[in-house]
Order: structure tokens, then sequence, then C-alpha cells
């Protein structure tokens, strides 16, 4: 940011804090526009865009409909990293007035595998059904790429011009994890293509139903890094018929005991402080509470303690490890010479790995066991909820849904963002789908989108396309 951050009032006014009111009918896109990402929906669904197939085909189908909606062969570049040629990015650019940087929107193309006999539905055909679309990323995320097609098409059809160029990546390969990524890829190899003062993220943060109520709709501006540890010992062995003390699954058991037993102190950022002030807001007394006790000036360890009752909660109040695999031995009649666990970390922005490898070894506490980091680990800093970025999200929230706050927060899992704040490009995620959050379908079976859902998420979608490509 070239300006100096200025952060939110820590209290939302009394038209924030207003219950919201119950589902209406918010404004919703031209017919036209609505059919055509509609359409375009039920032609990327259709794609089996897994890892071992590619976003190729998905890419293709956009580039279709962007050049039909009259952006030239210029104005869309189609990037392929040569090492994995099946694996194509999109990158389409609205040409402004060349008053500010570019905004940047990003989402990703691809899908995690479907299996059709797990699914009541096809997988990869969508079907509406009971108010809802189905199909492998009517969710995650194919639903926000149709939104951001059809929004910027609708912008050039109108002759809109923005003050900055409005710039759109759609990327590979975002759920294979670090083999490759797309939006890594981007910022590395073709910087120029995506330059920006900040991003927009689509995958993520989206609003909240609670009881068939708007509740909030959430923007994460910042997320925990995810690490994994190998921790291994590794003993001469012999016959089980002679058993001795230094037994290498013994002393990773103990190890373990002492890991399951040790947490991270509770910390905040910028974020979470003010996740928690406006989430207090929505929750019970007690609850509320104790938000405001974590979010003051000094952090109330017993009121932290209380939130951490809930593994949401608790996963934004600090650094947590938990052992996720465990392997040990390699016949039932000899002592194991190798015994290893796997530990996934998920670790505050402004941590580092070594950091918690020196923790956990101190944790351990046995040089026996051996911690090694053995794959790469990418990190971003919190992008600081800068309130002339956030006032222009809450001012088109409420144009759609009157009352609905929108709150800041930190996500405790990865995306994309997390090359593009690498690279210096602060990120916000925030997509315009009311889901409860009960029943999120992402990566499960039969998995959906609301169809009225949708279509007020292509509406946000646009305004706040509009909205964010104003000059400062």
């Amino acid at each position: 940011m070239k300006s100096v951050v200025k952060l939110l009032p820590l209290a939302l006014s009394p038209l924030l804090i207003a219950a919201a009111p119950p589902p209406s009918a918010p404004p919703l896109p031209p017919a036209a526009n609505q059919a055509l990402a509609r359409e375009a929906l039920a032609e990327m669904i259709a794609v089996r865009s897994v890892h071992d197939v590619g976003t190729a085909e998905v890419a293709a189908i956009l580039v279709k409909h962007l050049k039909a909606g009259g952006f030239t062969d210029s104005e869309v570049q189609v990037v392929t990293d040569p090492k994995y040629p099946t694996q194509a990015n999109v990158v389409v650019r609205l040409k402004g007035k060349g008053k500010g940087k570019p905004i940047l929107w990003n989402g990703h193309l691809d899908v995690v595998e479907a299996k059709p006999e797990d699914w009541t539905l096809p997988p990869f055909q969508m079907t509406e059904k009971d108010g809802f679309f189905y199909g492998r990323g009517s969710s995650d995320m194919k639903q926000d790429d149709a939104a951001m097609m059809a929004a910027i098409i609708r912008l050039k059809q109108e002759r809109f011009v923005p003050d900055r160029d409005i710039i759109i990546a759609f990327t590979a390969d975002e759920e294979v994890g670090l083999e490759q990524d797309g939006a890594d890829y981007l910022v590395r190899q073709h910087r120029d293509l995506v330059d920006a003062e900040y991003a927009i993220d689509t995958d993520g943060a989206n609003g909240e139903l609670q009881d068939g109520r708007r509740v909030s709709m959430k923007l994460n501006t910042s997320e925990k890094t995810y690490v994994t540890l190998l921790l291994e010992v590794t003993n001469k062995g012999g016959h089980s018929s002679e058993p001795r003390p230094d037994n290498a699954i013994y002393t990773l058991a103990s190890g373990l005991t002492r890991l399951a037993a040790f947490q991270f102190p509770y910390k905040l950022n910028a974020t979470s402080r003010l996740y928690f002030q406006r989430e207090a807001e929505l929750q019970p007394p007690a609850i509320k509470a104790d938000m405001l006790a974590v979010a003051g000036p000094t952090l109330d360890q017993a009121a932290a303690a209380r939130i951490a009752r809930d593994p949401s909660f608790n996963a934004v109040l600090h650094t947590t490890c938990v052992a996720t695999m465990l392997s040990g031995g390699h016949q039932e009649n000899a002592l194991p010479q190798r015994a290893t666990a796997t530990v996934q970390c998920r670790i505050m922005p402004d941590e580092t790995p070594e950091q918690t490898r020196a923790t956990l070894v101190g944790v351990l506490a046995d040089p026996e066991i051996k911690v090694t980091i053995p794959d790469k680990v990418v990190s971003g800093p919190e992008s600081p909820p800068d309130a002339r970025i956030l006032d222009r999200m809450q001012k088109v929230t409420s144009s759609m849904w009157p009352g609905v706050p929108v709150i800041p927060h930190m996500e405790a899992g990865a995306s994309d963002s997390l090359y593009l704040r690498a690279a210096g490009i602060p990120t916000y995620e925030i997509n315009g789908v009311f889901e409860d959050p009960r029943d999120s379908r992402m990566h499960g079976r039969d998995e959906r989108v609301g169809v009225q859902a949708f279509y007020e998420s292509v509406e946000f979608t646009y305004r706040l396309m509009k909205e964010t490509s104003k000059a400062n």
C-alpha cells in the first residue's frame, strides 16, 4: 500500500450491528447476464478439471465467452507453465484510465476429485434441484469463476471504463498443494500481467447464514501458514523375543504424548483482534463478553481459553500443531527400526517454520526424535485491514443486504492468496455467496450452491468490481 494504513474503528456503528433482515429479494443481474453465468457454470462443472486432467478445457470455455463478450486477443491471455502443459491460466484485463495501479481478481479453475459412486447425482454434470445447483466445483469454486467472468463481460458491454485496470487471473492447480500453482507461477514468471495494488481472491470467505438469516459477510485479510513436520526415531532393532527399553515406537509415542499436552500461547494480530470485536456483536452475552475481553488492550487468557473450546475460534487464536499420520515397525516379530509421525502445523502469519520446529523440538524433549521440515513452505504476511478497502466492501455489501456487517477474519486454511501476499500483493478474500457453514459441502459429496445465492453473487461481484476500481 502506498498510503499509511488506517484501521477501522473498533466498534461497529448501530447500522452494522442491527439484526440482519431475513432473506428477501436483493438486486440481481439482468436476465441475459444471469443466463450467461449459468451457462458458463454448467459448462465448467462438466469438465473434470482435477490435477491429472488439468484446466486447459475450462480455460478454453472462459476464453470463448470472454471473446464473445467483446474482449480482444490482446486483452485475454492464456498462460501455461511449460512444465505443466495441461494446466492453463487465463488472464483478462479491462483497461482503465490509468488513475492508479490495477486491482487483481483471482480464482482457481481446478477441483478436487469426485467419485460418481459416492454421489447421489452426477458430480461432473450440473443439476438444478430444490433450489440448488449441484456438481463438483459448484461451491469451490467454479461458481466464483462464472461470477467474475459474467461481471467483467457486463462491464465491457456497458462500455464502462474504470479509473484503473481490472484484471482477473483464472488460475490452475490450487488444490494440488505445493507441487505447482498457477497463481504462484504468474507472480513469479509473468508479474507484468498480474501486478496490482491489491488483489481480491474469491476463494474462501463468504456470507454466513444462521437459521436462514444473513448474519455477516466474512473477509479474509490473512491466513495461517501450513507447515508439515516429520518426526522420526530410528533404532538398530532386533528380535521381538528380546525387547529392550530403547524402542523406537515407545520413544516416539512418549514424545507425541508431550506434544498432545502442549499448546502454543494465545496471540492476536490486527485482523483477529478486529474479528473478535465485530464477531462479539453476533454472539450470546457470555461469549460476547469473552470475545471483547480477548480483543481488549491486554488479551484475557482465561477468556481466550473459554472461547478456544470452539475449534473454529481456537484455530485463529494461536498456532496449532497436530499429529495426523503415524507409522512404525516393519514386521511383527522384529523390534522397530523406525517410527515416524507426521505433524501438521498451522502457524500465525508473523511466525516462521523454523521457530515452530524449534518449539516442537523443545516440547518433544528427546534428542532421539529427529524433527525435519521435508517440503517447501510458503508464507505470506497479514494484509492490513485497511479502512479504505473495507469501507468499499461494506458499501457494496450494504447495497445488497442492508444491515449485514463485513467482518475481517484470519483463515486457518490456505489458498492462492498465500502466493500473492508472499509476492507483495496484499490480498483480500471475499465472495457474495451466502451459506450456512454447518451445511458446507466444499470438497464433499453432493457439492452445491443455492441458485438464488449464485445469482446474488454475480451481482455482488459486478458491484464490487466497479467500486474497487475507483481511484483513491
